[in-house]
């Protein structure tokens, strides 16, 4: 897993879990976030492709929910897809 706030790399052992408290050793923010979550995205509704999780305000702060589970893209990665997608499709529709 990587950290989505500095992008440094989160070594989990097999079965070891990110505790509620957990904070990344390169810039000290929580690491139980939405941010880092496998489920987190921006485009599902609540933010979250599990339905059954809460809403959660802040993504980027340290949260208590139980369906956390960490993601394997970089920090960043979703709103660098994003951007990229979007230009794409600006120059599929640009007009001459």
């Amino acid at each position: 897993m990587r950290c989505h706030a500095c992008n440094a790399s989160i070594e989990l052992g097999p079965g070891q879990r990110i505790g509620f408290r957990d904070s990344c050793d390169g810039c000290s923010t929580d690491l139980h976030v939405c941010r880092n979550c496998a489920h987190h995205d921006p485009s599902a509704y609540n933010e979250c492709r599990e339905s059954s999780a809460e809403w959660v305000a802040d993504r980027e702060r340290g949260n208590r929910c139980e369906y956390f589970t960490p993601g394997t893209q970089r920090g960043g990665a979703l709103v660098e897809e994003r951007s990229a997608t979007k230009s794409q499709l600006d120059s599929l529709f640009k007009k001459a």
